[in-house]
């Protein structure tokens, strides 16, 4: 069990000392491909501006986005009415699909109490 223990620790401080050792390196590449985005000067006004111009983007969005869902809406109500043709791989894709959203919910429950179990008292 030491030299288990030993082994990760050497492991662990061998994985720190790469990134400290690379992650400088990686933030000025980063930042070079991306240097288009960059505001030359970021100042209130400037980040208010595209502020709203990400807020007015997105409200321009929503149309279209509005139109998907109801497309894929109109997809889903005609595989149910059609539910005698539907694939084995189907209905297991929409089983785990509604699997994960129930335990997405059950997670959300969780976090908002605080407690993996049930509310305090």
């Amino acid at each position: 069990m030491a030299a288990a223990w030993r082994n990760l620790q050497h492991k662990s401080t061998a994985a720190t000392e790469y990134v400290m050792k690379h992650a400088g390196e990686y933030y000025k590449t980063l930042l070079e491909r991306n240097k288009h985005y960059i505001v030359e000067e970021p100042t209130v006004e400037k980040c208010n501006e595209l502020s709203k111009q990400l807020l007015y983007t997105r409200l321009a969005s929503l149309p279209h986005r509005a139109e998907s869902f109801w497309k894929e809406v109109e997809i889903v109500k005609a595989k149910f009415r059609n539910r005698q043709e539907l694939k084995l791989e189907e209905v297991g894709i929409a089983a785990l699909f509604v699997g994960e959203c129930y335990a997405w919910f059950c997670v959300g429950g969780m976090i908002g109490r605080r407690s993996i179990t049930g509310y305090r008292v």
